[in-house]
């Protein structure tokens, strides 16, 4: 492969394609967390596209040194995500429910929950490392930076978009959130299994 605009095109819409599901969470985080300040939203983001640079980068590591053992874990990557977007979806969905009870003001994601999120929406994108594979070392690190930086984008709009909704539904965005993080991890699941 060499240096030239399909490389950075096509860099830039796997970028999108691998943001869909952080987009999809970041929104749901806007909804649990409608007054979420602006260096937050930032961290958020940047949690987001630091997984969604890393994953490719091990996948493409992988494929340079450990391929037999990698193709015998990706058959695990559609449950992995499945349990931890499911185990964050349903914390958040009770605690909706609690909040509605109790009429309180929903709360903020953690950082563990942020760093599993991180995790659960990037892990699919361990399978870009064989797209990437012909890349030398440099073109796939540059790759990866793409992805971080069209992820970080699309991530912030997500929040955003999340954040605007969340005020107008803030009894029920953390139970709408939740909901949405079981859904995006049913459908991870189910096209990784198909």
């Amino acid at each position: 492969m060499e240096w030239n605009m399909l490389f950075f095109f096509n860099s830039a819409l796997l970028g999108v394609g691998l943001a869909m599901d952080a987009f999809s969470v970041s929104l749901a985080n806007g909804l649990n967390e409608p007054n979420m300040k602006r260096s937050k939203m930032c961290g958020v983001a940047a949690v987001f596209a630091f997984f969604q640079a890393l994953m490719p980068m091990i996948g493409w590591v992988c494929v340079h040194t450990i391929v037999q053992y990698f193709q015998s874990f990706e058959q695990f990557i559609p449950w992995i995500a499945l349990v931890l977007l499911v185990f964050i979806g349903g914390k958040m969905l009770l605690d909706g429910i609690k909040n509605k009870e109790e009429d309180t003001e929903a709360g903020g994601v953690g950082i563990m929950a942020l760093l599993v999120q991180g995790v659960a929406t990037s892990i699919d994108a361990l399978s870009v490392g064989f797209t990437i594979a012909e890349y030398g070392f440099v073109m796939a690190l540059v790759c990866a930076f793409i992805i971080a930086v069209v992820t970080f984008f699309i991530c912030m709009m997500g929040i955003i978009i999340g954040r605007k909704v969340g005020t107008k539904f803030a009894g029920r965005a953390a139970i709408f959130g939740g909901v949405i993080l079981i859904v995006i991890g049913l459908e991870i699941f189910i096209t990784g299994v198909m």
